[in-house]
């Protein structure tokens, strides 16, 4: 497989060894990339197609559909996003109730990282799921199981 294919299509599959240099090429890219203002950030968020594109082939080497992988991108957010809000809300409403405001401020902002926390867990055991899981041995409704031997062709 060559990386074009890699990066660029979401379609077939990829064996543990190709999703994790992948993987740790985007993880590289993206750590270089983000030295650089503006131009950095543009390529970074291109690089989640690349993203999408591995996982779902990895996904598919599993037998699953690569839409699961919409779960660890919504669930994080929402969650950090949710405690985020509550920092402003908590405090306006002790404020409002004659409450403590800077104690709810300090209890929101101690959720809101609990909740950065659960979001990192969440999305660590998902990458951690579908690069450390076995592929179907045979073919499945996405191809043919990908070769043993060398990943990718870089």
């Amino acid at each position: 497989m060559d990386w074009k294919t890699l990066f660029l299509s979401p379609e077939g599959r990829i064996g543990r060894q190709a999703f994790w240099i992948g993987w740790l090429v985007l993880l590289g890219v993206n750590v270089a990339v983000g030295w650089v203002p503006l131009f950095g950030h543009l390529i970074a968020l291109a690089t989640i197609y690349s993203s999408i594109c591995i996982h779902s082939k990895r996904l598919h080497d599993m037998g699953q559909t690569g839409w699961w992988q919409v779960l660890p991108w919504v669930f994080g957010p929402v969650l950090v996003m949710g405690s985020a809000l509550s920092i402003g809300v908590l405090p306006a409403i002790a404020a409002l109730t004659n409450g403590e405001p800077e104690l709810s401020a300090l209890t929101a902002l101690g959720g809101f990282f609990v909740s950065c926390f659960i979001a990192f867990a969440v999305w660590l055991a998902f990458t951690l799921w579908v690069g450390c899981s076995n592929g179907q041995a045979g073919d499945n409704r996405y191809g043919a199981p990908p070769p043993n031997a060398t990943a990718v062709a870089l």
